[in-house]
């Protein structure tokens, strides 16, 4: 099975900040857009200074406060946070007809995640996504440009 390179920290850190930015979050030293976003999201400040540092976020609960404040599909916070990369989100949204089904913990067996909290992780943010329809594509992109 091929891997795909998942996303560090680092870019995740990079990503956030582009987008709060774009949505006029001013980021600069004593700007007041973390705190304002901390505010908006739910997520506490320390966590989002942590995130914008390139220290990650792995938490689901974080990850899924960032995806409405944001308004941007889970699958897409997930796979930015390097939690999933695009094959694996690809196929746990919109399994091959046909495909055997394999439960969440098989996948992690299959994908070789044997590390306790990033197995926990996995079939946690597998579950989501696969109560989860994929979203339609391009939709609600338009306001942002």
């Amino acid at each position: 099975m091929e891997r795909t390179t998942r996303a560090t920290p680092h870019q995740f850190a990079a990503w956030l900040h582009d987008q709060l930015t774009r949505r006029g979050y001013d980021l600069r030293p004593r700007g007041g857009g973390q705190t304002r976003f901390a505010d908006d999201s739910r997520i506490g400040r320390a966590t989002i200074s942590r995130i914008l540092s390139g220290q990650g976020a792995t938490d689901t609960r974080i990850l899924a406060l960032l995806s409405e404040a944001l308004r941007l599909p889970l699958g897409e916070v997930l796979v930015r946070a390097g939690i999933l990369d695009e094959s694996e989100l690809r196929a746990v949204q919109d399994p091959t007809p046909g495909s055997r089904r394999i439960t969440p913990e098989q996948a992690a067996d299959e994908l070789g995640i044997d590390d306790g909290q990033s197995r926990r992780l996995f079939i946690s943010m597998t579950e989501t996504l696969q109560r989860t329809p994929p979203p339609n594509h391009g939709e609600g992109r338009a306001a942002e440009r």
